[in-house]
């Protein structure tokens, strides 16, 4: 249990920081509504998404339940399979946060609510971008192993 800690120190906070800024966000901001964090830039934006990360699978939430509770088991055979390695715990911690934040919208609405807006990239959210961090890291994790293997 002890190893556990890791993982859930890194998933549990994302998972709760996501769900809180999602519902500021509807709370604040009308539907499509959006507001400036730095102008031009980047911005705060209440969008809803019916696909997956970037809008891909659009009107597929349906399929998307199951699919994200599948690589919620997966991540925690793989955390046991490699417990022992610190940064799979870390990268291990930052996909599963992040498949929490967005499994739980998609239970509660059926839908995932994005807000983070740069305007000339699709709007995404913190559990969006803690999935991206934790696959950076754990394809940079598994490339350094393959390195130490070959």
């Amino acid at each position: 249990m002890r190893r556990a800690y890791l993982l859930l120190a890194i998933a549990i906070p994302i998972t709760a920081l996501d769900q809180v800024i999602k519902w500021m966000v509807q709370s604040n901001l009308r539907l499509w509504e959006s507001k400036p964090i730095i102008p031009g830039l980047l911005y705060l934006s209440h969008v809803i998404n019916k696909g997956a990360a970037f809008g891909i699978m659009r009107g597929l939430s349906w399929l998307l339940i199951p699919i994200s509770i599948l690589a919620i088991v997966f991540i925690f055979l793989y955390y046991k399979a490699y417990r022992s390695d610190v940064w799979m715990r870390i990268s291990l911690g930052f996909l599963l946060g992040g498949a929490l934040g967005n499994l739980i919208d998609r239970v509660r609405l059926g839908y995932v609510v994005d807000f983070i807006d740069f305007r000339w990239w699709p709007s995404f959210n913190l559990a969006d971008a803690s999935v991206f961090i934790g696959a950076v890291l754990l394809a940079c994790r598994l490339g350094k192993r393959r390195d130490v293997d070959a």
